[in-house]
């Protein structure tokens, strides 16, 4: 499940950036930094769509590896390593709000006020969050959806291109022993 909502969290942020790429592109580049309205119009849009949850893990997982990296050099401190990692993860903790700051000017310099509260709109709206809970369980359906259209559609395009070129060639399909249309010719 942990699997699930992380890459749940990537495709949404995959998808806001894209979204703020296009817009960045297609609108002039802002020089001077965003308004406190701007900025608290993109903090209201970021929670909204979850924009950074996906970053939550990331001191816990640092943590976690580090532990165990340093228990395998020395396993008879893990006591200890255990603990400084732990109680040094634990005072980094506020540094999270650092990244925050940053997605919110990033958001601010990429949209502008009216388009954030139309984003924050409607991911705060019923559809807005049908969306952003079943929205993984959807695309993961239309990716298989694809895969299967993609294998048939592959397998038709090769039987039918070899009919195809039989046909130009001159040459036609012989019956084998069974009865079954031989293409192989």
């Amino acid at each position: 499940m942990k699997q699930l909502s992380m890459a749940t969290g990537l495709r949404r942020c995959a998808m806001a950036i894209a979204v703020a790429a296009a817009v960045v592109v297609a609108l002039p580049a802002q020089a001077q930094e965003p308004t406190d309205e701007h900025v608290a119009a993109a903090r209201a849009t970021i929670a909204a769509i979850k924009a950074t949850d996906q970053f939550d893990a990331i001191l816990l997982n640092a943590a976690q590896n580090l532990k165990s990296n340093l228990i395998q050099t020395a396993p008879n401190l893990q006591e200890i390593i255990s603990a400084t990692v732990d109680e040094t993860a634990i005072e980094m903790a506020g540094r999270r709000a650092d990244l925050e700051r940053e997605a919110a000017t990033i958001y601010a310099r990429s949209f502008t006020i009216e388009e954030l509260n139309a984003i924050e709109a409607f991911y705060v709206s019923d559809a807005g969050k049908k969306l952003i809970s079943t929205g993984p369980i959807v695309t993961r359906e239309l990716l298989q959806a694809a895969e299967v259209w993609s294998n048939g559609i592959s397998r038709d395009l090769a039987s039918a291109t070899q009919e195809a070129l039989r046909a130009r060639l001159g040459e036609t399909p012989t019956e084998n022993a069974d009865g079954a249309t031989d293409t192989s010719q």
